[in-house]
């Protein structure tokens, strides 16, 4: 079983598919009675940071400030023209019947199905290919409004439990569970609340299974819990809180632990990542190690670890910004002793690697374009997986003994498919694919490069219509993320075809902080050098102002979380680039983020607010500390949650109270979506309202700026 570092990255949920391509149409607006303007924030006297009583969510001052604010918002919204066609279109374009990938399991198939009259997708299971279908995991169920989300589901190996998730509100914060597949019964002893972090791995005998495991200590400082995550491993029918620690707490809140072991059982694994960029990790020889064994330790280098007949298949980017891939001997595992099998290749960033069929699958990005390629077990390349085009494809999903495995593909302009493929032979077929009613033929995708402030090239991916004129009077759209070692590609999003289908342009550029081009693109985005993600995308927008796609005026922008952070410096550092601003779930305090929710484990990424020298980065650009007074903003729709434990609401709340102080002829609304959590709700019914409140408040600002409320 492959062991992956552990990932809990700021990172927002990937809009939904369209099924329509029926044009949204703006009506008259006519006569729009809304309140009188917002009341003004009260202050109080801490030099530079006036909103700081807005941190306190619990005290009732400031859940009634929210309220207010979220109220006032959504008058505006609700009288938006565009709004009523545009949740008409989300309701044909969201709700929709689609099929993913399947997990083998002892002959069994496990997958997840949307359907176009559920809120929440499913988890089906049948025996063999042909099997009858049968509900196994039903969130819609689970409570009367639709509040208790899936979280992590993984069936054992012989398909007769599953393991899985569920989340309060869609939150991080989740309990696990234990259910027989061919019952439907959950179990009443197997219940493990702390399961934030929990990416369970089962052991051989199906009966059993590693996880991590969270402290729920109220004492623990929010911020500091992280550094009690342990590894454990619970037996089904024993008492949970009996269960064997088998690796103990780091108490360093800036890492995150994961374990997990081998298909055979015969290798436990341990991996402590210290942020994005570096891990250790250990392992154990069942049977032989009564301790655990330091396999690698992390300087400034990320590893992940398969096994497979004996044999440990390490894949880094140590000494190889695009990775390469080890064979080590579990028997004589010094470094001295890895031998090389598949090394960098210099013009691919390498993302992912397994080991199915047999052979090894690696799954790479050249110029941001999805290849994927297989090796033999010697490290001799036998070929690349064939794709449909240009696009984002994952990496190939099966068993290290099974020959049939599977991918999926889409791009901009392609609906996602599922291939199933021989990984002998090379021969795939579609497994399943989404039908959308959207022409995606009348709209291109454009690649072009530019380059940023310091010279060096950025690429980005455009999406219009075939016959866009490049007068400048194009309304667009600016997305980007820049950080965690992300990637942004050419993948399919229904969330932007409503806003093509009005005329509009989307971009996307590979900001520096991402991982489109390797190790060295992230390190060139992070800690001191982070300036540079904004340049990126200051140098995006000019490019697109410069070609005459768009103006200032038409020029919109869009992030969340780390992506936020983005367009909160972008609103900041360059007001004049830009006519409205969507702001989701950001970071935006850079002094005190690390003093919230999952705060302190992105100090690697950001830096450490305590440490003066990085301190002074982050105040250099915390979009909070440089809200100017009299300085006229762009129409700011600030997204925030309610049930936010990854980052922390207080951004959203004090720098949207810092804009409309500092300029109350700006709009800057709050909206705040209840029941939810970082990546927003799981219900289809919200994502709808969510994105075409986004989606009004661009064309109001950006195609009929007279249409728009104050």
């Amino acid at each position: 079983m492959r062991i992956l570092p552990l990932f809990l990255f700021v990172a927002c949920a990937a809009p939904q598919l369209v099924t329509s391509d029926a044009p949204i149409v703006v009506p008259d607006a006519g006569v729009v009675t809304l309140k009188p303007m917002i009341p003004s924030t009260r202050t109080d006297a801490i030099a530079g940071d006036p909103y700081r009583w807005l941190e306190d969510e619990k005290s009732p001052e400031v859940q009634a400030w929210m309220k207010v604010q979220d109220t006032f918002t959504r008058e505006r919204i609700k009288a938006l023209p565009a709004r009523e066609a545009l949740l008409g279109r989300y309701r044909e374009l969201y709700y929709l019947d689609s099929m993913g990938a399947p997990t083998r399991r002892g002959g069994r198939y496990f997958y997840v199905r949307t359907h176009k009259d559920k809120e929440k997708a499913v988890v089906y299971w049948k025996q063999g290919a042909t099997g009858e279908e049968k509900v196994l995991l039903d969130p819609n169920t689970w409570s009367t409004d639709n509040t208790v989300s899936l979280g992590v589901w993984v069936p054992s190996w012989d398909g007769k439990k599953v393991v899985f998730a569920q989340k309060p509100n869609a939150a991080d914060e989740a309990t696990l569970y234990v259910l027989d597949v061919d019952t439907g019964t959950r179990s009443a002893l197997d219940v493990i609340p702390g399961a934030k972090y929990a990416s369970p791995s089962w052991l051989p005998d199906s009966k059993s299974f590693i996880y991590e495991w969270l402290s729920l200590d109220a004492s623990i400082p929010v911020s500091e819990r992280p550094g009690y995550c342990e590894v454990r491993k619970h037996v089904l029918g024993k008492d949970p809180e009996k269960d064997e620690v088998l690796h103990p707490r780091t108490g360093d809140p800036k890492t995150f632990i994961g374990g997990g072991n081998s298909r055979d059982g015969k290798f436990l694994f341990v991996v402590i990542m210290r942020g994005w960029n570096e891990n250790d990790v250990f392992f154990k020889r069942v049977g032989k190690d009564t301790t655990w064994q330091l396999l690698v330790a992390g300087k400034d280098a990320k590893y992940s670890v398969d096994s497979w007949k004996g044999k440990l298949y390490v894949f880094t980017d140590e000494g190889a910004p695009n990775k390469r891939l080890f064979e080590v001997d579990p028997n004589h595992f010094e470094r001295k002793h890895w031998k090389e099998l598949i090394p960098e290749d210099k013009d691919a960033a390498r993302e992912s690697m397994v080991i199915v069929g047999g052979h090894v699958a690696i799954a790479s990005l050249k110029k941001a374009v999805s290849v994927v390629e297989l090796f033999g077990l010697d490290g001799k390349k036998l070929r690349d997986v064939e794709l449909p085009g240009l696009g984002t494809a994952s990496n190939l999903v099966g068993d290290e003994d099974e020959d049939e495995a599977f991918y999926s593909f889409s791009s901009l302009t392609m609906p996602p498919q599922i291939f199933r493929t021989s990984v002998q032979s090379g021969k795939s077929e579609v497994y399943s694919t989404v039908h959308v009613p959207v022409d995606p033929s009348k709209y291109e995708v454009r690649q072009v490069f530019y380059p940023s402030k310091d010279g060096t090239q950025i690429s980005m991916f455009i999406v219009a219509r075939k016959d866009v004129k490049l007068d400048g009077q194009n309304p667009t759209l600016l997305y980007g993320y820049g950080g965690f070692d992300i990637s942004l590609r050419s993948s399919f999003t229904s969330f932007i075809y409503p806003w093509l289908e009005a005329g509009g342009v989307y971009a996307m550029p590979n900001l520096r902080g991402g991982g489109e081009y390797g190790k060295a693109w992230h390190d060139a985005g992070k800690g001191a050098k982070k300036q540079n993600v904004f340049d990126d995308f200051h140098a995006a927008a000019e490019f697109l102002i410069r070609e005459k796609w768009t103006t200032p005026k038409k020029l919109g922008i869009r992030g969340g979380s780390n992506g936020g952070l983005l367009v909160g410096v972008a609103m900041a550092q360059r007001p004049d680039l830009f006519g409205a601003v969507i702001c989701a779930v950001p970071l935006l305090d850079m002094v005190r983020y690390h003093l919230y929710g999952s705060g302190k484990t992105w100090i690697p990424e950001y830096g450490d607010p305590e440490v003066p020298a990085e301190l002074a980065v982050l105040e250099a650009y915390s979009p909070y500390a440089h809200v100017a007074p009299g300085q006229a903003y762009p129409a700011l729709l600030m997204m925030s949650a309610d049930h936010d434990d990854r980052v922390d609401p207080f951004h959203a709340r004090k720098f949207v109270a810092r804009v409309q102080s500092a300029s109350p002829e700006s709009v800057s609304w709050l909206r705040i979506e209840a029941n939810a959590g970082h990546g927003g709700s799981d219900q289809v019914a919200k994502a709808i309202e969510s994105s075409a409140d986004q989606v009004a408040f661009l064309v109001s600002r950006l195609v009929s700026p007279g249409d728009s409320p104050r």
